[in-house]
Parts: structure tokens; C-alpha cells; sequence
């Protein structure tokens, strides 16, 4: 059964305020235009959750999408702090929860296993573990040392952006992989979005690139370049340039609420956010075919 929606209609259906979110990817697929609906469409009261928050949760911290962000690292990639973020924890209005990017991930991994916590080994986190609560130490029961351990994350909503789906939910994802298999199996809802929505005989022709099955997956958009400024690898490449224009716009709560009021309130969708960055962008995060060889499955 199809479950294609417009951006617009999967938001509107399977996010609430006071969810729980997690949005999924590491270094590419960050799904910017989910994150850019989500204010649109004001919602509120969101735990905001993900390993290296990156800009997209700034901003929607600016735009008054959350009370809450539970994270590993946050930072503005290459460039230096979130202001807006460390601004907003710093004065008290807005909850946070840090853990090491590995406790962050088991977290994930433990939602998704159905477990209610797992075990990680107390490497580097004195100073997290003094100042979260959430980790408790365990006793192995084989060998008696003493470890840590993390609770399961089990988000309301997980939100992927890939390069292809069919219209079922299958997700093909290639490139580095993070935690988007994780949080979409932990996570009640998954939307995701795509660069292209394919046929299934695709989706069957390579099944081992299928990183989160129909099964698990609430609503699928087609959105291409949904992951601007970050990259899509195959599709287009990382806006560098716009990262380093953002350390200085979030420098200026006007600033802020300018930069909204033109590429977030100011377009429509993605498709026009796309077309108002211009040719000259377009072009200068095109990026040429590298294909992989091909492989053979056999027929038996």
C-alpha cells in the first residue's frame, strides 16, 4: 500500500507538539526540509533528539520548536558553537541531556532492540557521568567489572532522509551510514523523505542497500535536496560556504529571525527554497557520477 505523502501532510499527521524527535544522518542526509516544515507548521514543546545537534536544530530552537535537547556534541560542523543553542541552555530556557556520541548511539540501538538499557564501558565520560543522571552503573554478571549503562530512546517520531524509496517505505541509503536504521526501528512513527521514489523492482533489484524496511514506516515523501546545506552523496555536495554565513548570522537574534522569515516562512517548500538558492548554487554543488560496479545476484 502506498504511503506517499507531501512533506506538508506527513508532518502535519505524525508530529505532535511534545513529541519526541529524532532526526537521523551523519555528516550528509540531515533532513533540513523536515526540520523547515516542522516550524512552518509551528510546532511546540518538542524533545529534540540527535547525535551532533548540527544547525538544523538551532534553528528550530530559534523558531520556538522545543523545550528539550538530548544530544552528543553540539556544534556548528567545522565552524565553531551553536550560538543560538548554547545561548538558549545557558540562560535556563531551554532542558538539555548530554552523552558521548557512543552512549548516544546505544541509546538508539537499545530502543531498537526492545531492551530497556544497555552496558557501555566507562571510557571518557567522568565529567557526563557527574552531571547526567541517566547513566548508572551495572555489574557485569561474568566478570564482575563494573560498567555504565544508558537507557533505550525510544522516540515518538524518527525522521530519515535518503536517496531513493518506493512508495511502500522501502529505503535505500548508500554513503555513510549513522544511526538512521537505529532510531527509525526504536522510533513509534518514521517518516521519511527522498531524493527519488523508485519502483520496487529497483528497490529489489539491490535489496542489501535497503537500510529501513516498509514495515517500520509511517509516511514517505518525495523531496529532493531536502538535506541542504548538508549533502546527499551521489546528489549534490556539502554548502560549505553557507555553514561558515551561518556562524555569523546566529551571531544576531535579528539576523536569526530574518533568515527564517526569508528561506523557512518565506517559501512555500522545498522545491522553492531549491529555486531561490539560484543556478549559481545549484551549480556549485553539482557533483559528477562516480558509480559503483555493478553486482550480480544470480537466478536460480
Amino acid at each position: 500500500m502506498s504511503k506517499l505523502l507531501s512533506l506538508s501532510e506527513a508532518i502535519s499527521q505524525f508530529v505532535h507538539d511534545g513529541d519526541t524527535l529524532y532526526c537521523a544522518g551523519f555528516t550528509h542526509l540531515i533532513p533540513f526540509a523536515a526540520g523547515h516544515e516542522m516550524i512552518r507548521q509551528s510546532k511546540r514543546d518538542l524533545v529534540l533528539c540527535r547525535a551532533t545537534p548540527d544547525i538544523i536544530y538551532e534553528q528550530m530552537v530559534a523558531a520556538g520548536c522545543a523545550r528539550k535537547i538530548v544530544f552528543s556534541y553540539s556544534g556548528n560542523p567545522g565552524v565553531g558553537s551553536l550560538r543560538v543553542l548554547r545561548a538558549e541552555m545557558e540562560a535556563g530556557r531551554l532542558e538539555y541531556e548530554e552523552y558521548s556520541h557512543f552512549a548516544m548511539i546505544t541509546r538508539v540501538t537499545a530502543g531498537a532492540a526492545g531492551l530497556p538499557f544497555l552496558p557501555i564501558r566507562p571510557v571518557g565520560t567522568e565529567d557526563l557521568v557527574r552531571a547526567n543522571p541517566q547513566y548508572r552503573k551495572v555489574i557485569d554478571p561474568y566478570s564482575g567489572a563494573e560498567l555504565l549503562s544508558v537507557p533505550a530512546l525510544n522516540p515518538d517520531v524518527a525522521i530519515v532522509h535518503a536517496q531513493r524509496a518506493d512508495a511502500n517505505g522501502n529505503t535505500q541509503i548508500w554513503g555513510i551510514i549513522g544511526e538512521q536504521k537505529e532510531a527509525a526501528f526504536a522510533a513509534k512513527r518514521v517518516i521519511v523523505t527522498a531524493e527519488e521514489i523508485v519502483p520496487e523492482s529497483v528497490i529489489r533489484s539491490d535489496p542489501n542497500r535497503t537500510i529501513i524496511p516498509a514495515f517500520i514506516v509511517s509516511a514517505v515523501c518525495h523531496v529532493p535536496h531536502a538535506a541542504h546545506p548538508s549533502y546527499t552523496q551521489g546528489c549534490y555536495d556539502r554548502d560549505n560556504a553557507f555553514y561558515l554565513e551561518w556562524d555569523k548570522i546566529s551571531s544576531d537574534g535579528e539576523a536569526v529571525k530574518r533568515w527564517l522569515d526569508e528561506w523557512v516562512y518565506g517559501v512555500k517548500d522545498r522545491d522553492e527554497y531549491w529555486e531561490t538558492l539560484g543556478a549559481e548554487t545549484h551549480a556549485r554543488l553539482a557533483v559528477k557520477p562516480r558509480w559503483s560496479e555493478p553486482v550480480n545476484y544470480g537466478e536460480y
